[in-house]
């Protein structure tokens, strides 16, 4: 029997029509190759041992009496919604009999009537002496009145809930749901479980996957633990009908699928994740990491300008004065890309990323001005010396304005050594020069000032 099935790449949506007879494995099936190959046991699970093996946690909750609320967080394809179904299965069968009722639901199709549904069922199952176990796909996007009406169900025992998110919890899930869930992490599959996918591609078509070995390693590394992505692309693969002996190379492979869109949400965890990991490699002298961070976040789509405001920010908080040339650079890069554009201009930015890495670091200013503005939120009833305000008016000079001021360029050194803090306040430090880069200089010369200041007041 032969049928006509229309696959679509994830990048071109280019339609690839192919004949399959029944040898193919596919013929009259049309269920993916990702749901046909799903394990029937957690102990066929990859990549999540640390869950998974003997004695860990997701072992631990199939053989207890009590199943609790959990919370599974990782990135697309590292087997989260099949994990939830197999643990309530496993459940069922340790316990021999069928005390939890899998239910499954998509947050992003769910709003509150579906909801209101699911909880009249969870009591009618409670009722009957068993419960539910509710499975929310993409959880974090409910807003946080959809994901408080969880609440009382979960306290009165009608639902186990099971979430699954690629988002971190902290920050989309609020604390009254997280207090009552545990939250396990979920890995990228590493190439050694993506291996083992592959390897189960063959054994279910019962013969060789068409990629010579630099293609398949091409494969699997595009798909960047992902073994959704792998296995729906090793899919369309398999239905294609080539000649006997012929195995696609890799530029076969890019010209078919085009290359993968970087895992990145611009609004997520993801963007956060790598910024953070682009500011520490620019803090921590590494260019090299600095630059593969921020090619990350380029590949992902991230707006080049935003990288550029962030790493004015570097500037200020991490060079600071140790390298006063470190801010121009910046924001000539930045002024380059608005001319240049995309992508000639984010040459520049690389230029100014490479330049904050290498540079001297001091956050001196950085701390001396978090710490003054602290102290300023606490003195802001003092009032400046009156030896430093002007005197425009006789009433102001009859209340001593001005009265003593030295005007520091007549003075030897040019320098005063008047103190230029509130009367009631006293002199305080908080820039504490590092001593590398400019802000050796500077250092020096505090010094010195300090020293003629000194010298002054025992004169």
């Amino acid at each position: 029997m032969q049928g006509n099935i229309v696959f679509m790449s994830d990048l071109f949506q280019k339609e690839i029509a192919v004949d399959l007879d029944a040898s193919s494995g596919l013929a009259g099936n049309k269920r993916p190759l990702s749901d046909i190959l799903r394990p029937s046991k957690i102990s066929q699970v990859v990549g999540q041992s640390h869950l998974t093996g003997d004695g860990e946690v997701l072992d631990s909750f199939i053989h207890s009496d009590f199943l609790p609320s959990f919370i599974l967080w990782g990135p697309p394809g590292c087997g989260k919604t099949t994990l939830a179904r197999l643990i309530v299965n496993q459940a069922n069968e340790a316990q021999n009999q069928n005390n939890y009722q899998f239910e499954e639901i998509s947050a992003i199709f769910s709003g509150v009537a579906d909801l209101k549904k699911v909880f009249a069922k969870a009591d009618q199952i409670k009722s009957l002496g068993q419960q539910m176990v509710l499975f929310v796909d993409e959880i974090h996007r409910f807003n946080k009145a959809q994901q408080d009406s969880f609440l009382p169900y979960i306290e009165k025992g009608s639902i186990v809930l099971i979430g699954a998110t690629t988002e971190n919890p902290s920050f989309n899930l609020n604390n009254a749901l997280l207090s009552r869930c545990r939250i396990l992490v979920l890995k990228a599959l590493d190439e050694e479980a993506l291996i083992q996918l592959y390897q189960k591609v063959e054994n279910y078509y019962e013969r060789k996957i068409p990629l010579n070995e630099q293609a398949r390693e091409s494969l699997i590394r595009l798909s960047a633990g992902d073994g959704r992505y792998l296995l729906n692309r090793l899919e369309e693969i398999m239905a294609l009908k080539l000649d006997e002996g012929t195995a696609l190379s890799v530029d076969d492979l890019e010209k078919k699928f085009g290359n993968k869109v970087a895992l990145y949400d611009r609004d997520g965890d993801q963007h956060y994740n790598l910024i953070s990991a682009l500011h520490k490699s620019i803090r921590g002298s590494d260019p090299d990491a600095a630059l593969y961070w921020f090619c990350r976040m380029l590949a992902g789509g991230e707006d080049p300008l935003y990288l550029g405001r962030r790493l004015v920010r570097m500037a200020g908080e991490d060079i600071g004065l140790a390298d006063p040339q470190a801010m121009p650079v910046v924001e000539a890069s930045v002024k380059a890309y608005e001319r240049l554009g995309s992508p000639e201009g984010e040459l520049s930015l690389a230029n100014a990323v490479v330049y904050l890495a290498t540079a001297p670091k001091s956050n001196a200013v950085y701390k001396a001005y978090k710490m003054m503005r602290e102290q300023a939120k606490k003195t802001s009833h003092l009032n400046p010396p009156k030896h430093i305000l002007n005197a425009p008016t006789k009433v102001m000079k009859d209340q001593d304005y001005g009265k003593g001021y030295i005007y520091d360029h007549d003075t030897e050194h040019a320098f005063s050594g008047q103190d230029y803090f509130p009367e009631e306040m006293g002199r305080v430090k908080f820039y504490n020069p590092v001593p590398r880069g400019f802000e050796r200089e500077i250092e020096k010369r505090l010094s010195y000032w300090e020293k003629l200041r000194f010298d002054k007041s025992k004169s």
